[in-house]
C-alpha cells in the first residue's frame, strides 16, 4: 500500500510553499531520510524527507506548483530497493507481457477486430495512448501541457519507450524555447472570458540565445516586499561620511590578539553595530514601528544584517545585540551568514528585527540608497572605504572615508532626527574607545 507524502508544517504564519525541484524521480528507490523534494517559502527553502524505504511511486505536484500545509504531493510505494533502471526494466517487461496477452487474445478472437468499436478511441492495441500520454508520468504530462508539446511527437528515451522530462525539454528547446504555458481563459468579474495577452516574440531569430529561468519563491517575495515598502512608506535618505582612520588603526593593533583570544575575526560590522545601538538609544524613534495610529517604541535591539545569497538577499536577525560584546556580535553575524548561504536559516532567524544594517561596500559600492525592511522605519547603509583628500587641522591629508546612508520613513522620523542619528554614529566611529561606554 502506498504512503502519501504530505507538505509538513512550514512555520508560524507561513501557509503555503512552492515546489522548487524534485530530488528523486518517479520509479526511483528511496531510503528513509532521503531528501525527496525541495520546497520554497517566502523566507527559506527546506527539504521533505522520506519516512521509510520504498519507491517513489508518483509525483502529484510539479515544479513551480503552489502547495499548502498537509497537501499530498506524492506517494511512496513498497519496493525492494531496486535502482531506477531496474524499476523501468520491470515496467517494460510488464508492458511486453501485456502486449503478448493482447496478441494471444487477438488470435483467439479474430472477429473482435471488425469495426471501430473494437478498441477505445485514442488508444492502441498495446494499451498505449496514441497521444503518447501513456508513456509519460503525471509531472511530464503536465510539463508538456504547459508548453503545448504533443507527446505523440516525442520520442521516448526511457526504457520501454517511456517519455522522460529531458525528452520534453529537448523538444521545447528545438522548437525555440519561447512557447509560453497555455492556460485556459479565465472569466472576468462580468462573466466574459479573459483571453491571455500576446507573448513577446524574440526579435531577429534570437530565440536560441534566450534562456528562461523560473523565478524562485524567495525572489518573488523579495520583489513584492520591496515594492510594498516603496508604496507604503514615505521613504527618504540622508547621507554623511565618516573618517575610518581611528577604527582601522585600532583594528590593526588588536585583530590578531582578538582572534586568538575569542576565536572570532574582528571586522567593521561589530563597530557599526555598537555605534548603531548607541545612536538608537539616543534617537528611539529610529528603533520603532508604526502600527495604525500608534508608534511602538522598542527598547530592545534586534539588529537585522543583510546577507547576499545565490537566491537573493535575506536579513537574518541578531537578537539582543545591545547585550553582546564585540566577539559575540562578530561570531553571531558570521554564524547567520553561513546559515544563510547554506540555506539553513529558520523562520525565527528572519523575523522580528527592529533595525537593519546593510553593507554594500563589500561589493565595491561607493554610495546607495537602501530600501526599508518593513515594518522597520529605518535602515543604515555602509559603503566602500576609499581614500579621499580631507582637510585636517588646516592641512590636506589622504583619509580612508566611508559614506553612510540612512533611509527612513518620513511619516515617523523627521529630517533633523535622521541627521542627528547619523552624526551620532559618525562621532562613535571616529572615537571608537567611546563605544565601550555605550554598554
Amino acid at each position: 500500500m502506498a504512503d502519501e507524502i504530505h507538505v509538513p508544517e512550514l512555520g508560524e504564519s507561513v501557509a503555503d510553499a512552492t515546489v522548487g525541484r524534485w530530488l528523486k524521480q518517479e520509479g526511483e528507490a528511496v531510503s528513509a531520510g532521503d531528501a525527496l523534494v525541495e520546497l520554497e517559502t517566502d523566507k527559506i527553502n527546506f527539504e521533505v524527507e522520506a519516512e521509510h524505504d520504498g519507491v517513489l511511486e508518483s509525483i502529484a505536484k510539479a515544479e513551480g506548483d503552489t502547495v499548502t500545509v498537509g497537501e499530498v504531493i506524492g506517494t511512496i510505494g513498497e519496493g525492494n530497493g531496486s535502482a531506477p533502471q531496474q524499476v523501468e526494466a520491470e515496467d517494460a517487461e510488464d508492458e511486453a507481457s501485456d502486449e503478448e496477452a493482447a496478441e494471444e487474445t487477438t488470435e483467439e478472437q479474430p472477429e473482435a477486430e471488425a469495426g471501430p468499436e473494437a478498441q477505445p478511441a485514442g488508444e492502441e492495441a498495446n494499451g498505449h495512448r496514441e497521444d503518447g500520454a501513456g508513456r509519460a508520468s503525471p509531472s511530464v504530462r503536465k510539463l508538456a501541457e504547459e508548453y503545448g508539446v504533443q507527446l505523440a511527437e516525442v520520442e521516448g528515451s526511457g526504457s520501454g519507450g517511456r517519455i522522460t522530462r529531458d525528452d520534453v525539454e529537448r523538444l521545447i528547446r528545438q522548437q525555440g524555447g519561447t512557447s509560453a504555458p497555455e492556460k485556459p481563459a479565465e472569466p472576468e468579474a462580468d462573466g466574459k472570458a479573459q483571453q491571455p495577452g500576446p507573448q513577446p516574440a524574440a526579435q531577429d531569430g534570437r530565440a536560441d540565445l534566450e534562456e528562461r529561468v523560473r523565478v524562485s519563491r524567495r525572489r518573488q517575495t523579495i520583489a513584492q516586499r520591496l515594492v510594498e515598502s516603496q508604496q507604503t512608506a514615505a521613504m527618504l535618505t540622508t547621507f554623511n561620511e565618516v573618517d575610518m582612520t581611528a577604527v582601522m588603526a585600532l583594528r590593526k593593533r588588536r585583530k590578531d590578539a582578538f582572534q586568538e583570544r575569542t576565536g572570532a575575526r574582528l571586522g567593521f560590522m561589530s563597530f557599526f553595530a555598537k555605534a548603531a545601538i548607541g545612536a538608537l538609544k539616543a534617537h528611539p524613534k529610529v528603533n520603532a514601528e508604526l502600527q495604525g495610529n500608534e508608534l511602538v517604541l522598542k527598547h530592545y535591539y534586534d539588529l537585522g544584517v543583510a546577507v547576499s545569497t545565490d537566491e537573493g538577499l535575506v536579513v537574518p536577525v541578531l537578537r539582543d545585540a545591545d547585550r553582546k560584546n564585540f566577539a559575540e556580535i562578530e561570531g553571531g553575524i558570521a554564524d547567520l551568514a553561513v546559515k544563510a548561504r547554506e540555506g539553513k536559516l529558520k523562520i525565527e532567524d528572519l523575523t522580528g528585527g527592529t533595525f537593519t544594517i546593510t553593507n554594500g561596500g563589500i561589493f565595491g559600492s561607493l554610495l546607495s540608497t537602501p530600501i526599508l525592511t518593513m515594518p522597520q522605519v529605518a535602515i543604515l547603509g555602509m559603503h566602500k572605504i576609499q581614500e579621499r583628500p580631507m582637510v585636517v587641522d588646516g592641512e590636506v591629508q589622504a583619509r580612508p572615508m566611508m559614506y553612510l546612508a540612512l533611509s527612513y520613513d518620513h511619516r515617523v522620523i523627521d529630517g533633523a532626527e535622521a541627521v542627528g542619528f547619523l552624526v551620532r554614529i559618525k562621532e562613535l566611529i571616529e572615537d571608537p574607545e567611546s563605544l565601550l561606554l555605550e554598554g
